[in-house]
């Protein structure tokens, strides 16, 4: 799975569809947003409203100075008053620009600011009622189903590791029947080992069916329950649409001052664009794209593969924890098998036995912070013992950063084996780079 889920689950999910783990989010997000959406739209009008009254106190004021001036001035007669006819013509807009203001914040702006007040509820500490409503909703409904499915990824994983067991056990056995040096007792160890790794893979194989049966069984009613906690959250938005609407057409009225035919023209297609709001089609769209009716990707099952992790290379394989995963070894002759190693993909998953509410916000729990490198792990290993060790069988690096030695020959080991069996090495030509660290003994 690729991104994380950031209720602390352990979990991630594989698609952005609205039934994965903590995707809920986006639709309790909403709430918030329309809240903050009332206050954009006051705000928006206050605005309007402050251009009308300048507007309005411009045309007073350009009125009363020409109108003086005209009063004062040589002209006479009826041209007089055509020309008074500009600055009464100015007052009376001025008169219904004042109109327009006092409608806007008296009627409009309070109308949004009594049903902002009313729908939303804010909280003592924080947030609102309906979003902590909401969000109570979806984890109620989701908690049971989550709880499954962590179960599934932690019998996959166990499933999967038991398989990878018992390919080197049975590995690790057939090298050991052209080894001349072993006695009959070790060679009953390996053969016990590999019975007791197909023992493994059989019952963690029969678990992860098992959990993954129960994950199906549970999903009708998990569905069943997020759709209904959905439905509460559409028609909560619903409202709000609607009411937007109808705001959006009373400002359409008190704006429409048209005495003209460009007027008409202008208002006429304000009006149009309003009236296309559908709320019908908006809510049937974020359904279709943040709702149920998202396509999602179900768990199945997944065969182990030992071809999973040849694709990735070392210095990949390396970068979460310096944890590597052995591939491409020629198992050919008398080596042995590298140790069970685990990938760096599974090395970073966690699974917490326990479903938990609570949401952690340490900004350095998270998968990026923790794929960071560490300045100074470089210089803590660069003051590892240097130590002459000698192989003891051969071994041909897969990729550009692995060695490459025959049985015998002498390399300096320049940093420890770490927690997946890796050392780093110095050939005595200069070449430095990965070996497994079984592969070679220290020189006495």
């Amino acid at each position: 799975m690729s991104s994380t889920y950031d209720d602390s689950l352990g979990l991630e999910v594989s698609s952005d569809s609205f039934w994965e783990v903590g995707n809920y989010k986006r639709t309790v997000k909403r709430i918030e947003d329309g809240h903050r959406l009332c206050s954009d739209l006051m705000n928006c009008i206050h605005e309007r409203a402050r251009i009308e009254k300048a507007y309005a106190q411009q045309l007073t004021e350009w009125a009363k100075r020409w109108k003086q001036l005209v009063e004062k001035g040589p002209q006479y007669g009826t041209a007089e008053k055509a020309w008074q006819a500009f600055m009464l013509e100015a007052e009376k807009v001025s008169e219904l620009h004042l109109d327009v203001k006092g409608a806007l914040m008296n009627e409009d702006f309070e109308k949004i600011k009594n049903w902002q007040k009313e729908a939303f509820h804010k909280q003592m500490m924080a947030g609102f009622k309906e979003t902590k409503e909401a969000e109570d909703g979806f984890r109620k409904a989701q908690k049971p189903w989550a709880k499954k499915l962590k179960e599934v990824e932690a019998s996959k994983k166990a499933y999967h590791a038991a398989c990878k067991e018992e390919k080197l056990a049975v590995s690790r056995e057939a090298n050991s029947k052209a080894d001349p040096t072993l006695n009959p007792e070790q060679l009953k160890k390996l053969q016990d080992k590999v019975d007791k790794s197909k023992q493994d893979v059989l019952k963690t194989k029969e678990k992860y069916e098992k959990s993954l049966k129960e994950l199906d069984n549970a999903t009708p009613q998990y569905m069943e329950n997020m759709e209904l906690v959905f439905e509460q959250c559409q028609q909560f938005e619903e409202k709000r649409l609607r009411f937007f609407r109808e705001v959006l057409l009373e400002v359409q009225k008190h704006l429409d001052l048209s005495t003209t035919g460009s007027y008409q023209n202008i208002y006429a297609e304000l009006e149009q664009n309003i009236k296309g709001a559908d709320a019908v089609e908006d809510l049937r769209w974020f359904r279709a794209n943040h709702g149920p009716g998202m396509s999602m990707n179900w768990p199945q099952f997944e065969e182990w593969s030992a071809d999973l992790n040849r694709t990735l290379s070392r210095r990949e394989k390396k970068k979460a924890a310096d944890g590597v995963t052995l591939t491409g070894i020629n198992q050919t002759g008398d080596q042995p098998n590298k140790n069970s190693s685990v990938s760096s993909s599974e090395r970073n998953q966690s699974y917490p036995t326990e479903w938990s509410d609570e949401e952690t916000s340490n900004p350095f729990s998270s998968s990026d912070a923790q794929g960071e490198t560490n300045p100074f792990d470089e210089e803590e290993a660069s003051l590892t013992m240097e130590v002459r060790v000698r192989a003891l069988y051969d071994y041909e690096g897969q990729e550009h950063d692995e060695l490459s030695f025959k049985t015998g020959e002498e390399l300096t080991k320049i940093e420890d084996e770490d927690e997946q069996g890796w050392c780093k090495g110095r050939l005595d030509n200069g070449q430095v780079g990965l070996y497994p660290a079984n592969y070679v003994e220290p020189i006495q």
